[in-house]
């Protein structure tokens, strides 16, 4: 929650994330911040490097969780959810990380430890996660997704 709430923060978001105006303020926030816009040995040159990965990282994350990317993945979501079990599963902080038998993997954020201690003590971890985190919690799709050999 920590890192979307950092994002939002640096694109000036305090509703719900609409792709177009992400992208707009994403193009300004590249323009100001592009190292190429500062000379060599400027102290700013460096900062500009930063700040110039944290957008773009920044920009991917949030269009990955807004609600029309969620929209249009979600029949794909509902497949994998629904027929798919959990191969391998992560928590840090409060982010729980499922890879699922199909490959694909999923970031839900928010999870916090008493919800993960009863997932991995569930005699049915599936049907645990289907009741009590797959539609509770914010996610996306990692990146991560890699071929599970069965």
């Amino acid at each position: 929650m920590k890192r979307i709430n950092e994002y939002k923060k640096l694109f000036g978001i305090d509703k719900p994330i609409v792709l177009s105006e992400l992208k707009l303020t994403y193009r300004s926030l590249v323009k100001q911040w592009h190292p190429d816009k500062f000379q060599d040995g400027d102290p700013l040159k460096a900062q500009a490097e930063e700040m110039g990965r944290q957008v773009v990282d920044g920009y991917h994350f949030l269009v990955s969780i807004a609600p029309e990317t969620k929209a249009a993945q979600l029949p794909d979501y509902h497949r994998t959810i629904n027929e798919c079990g959990i191969a391998d599963y992560r928590h840090k902080g409060l982010l729980l990380e499922i890879t699922f038998t199909d490959g694909s993997c999923y970031e839900y954020f928010g999870v916090n430890t008493n919800v993960y201690k009863k997932l991995i003590n569930a005699d049915k971890q599936v049907r645990f996660a289907k009741r009590f985190i797959y539609e509770s919690f914010l996610y996306r799709q990692s990146k991560k997704a890699t071929t599970v050999e069965a």
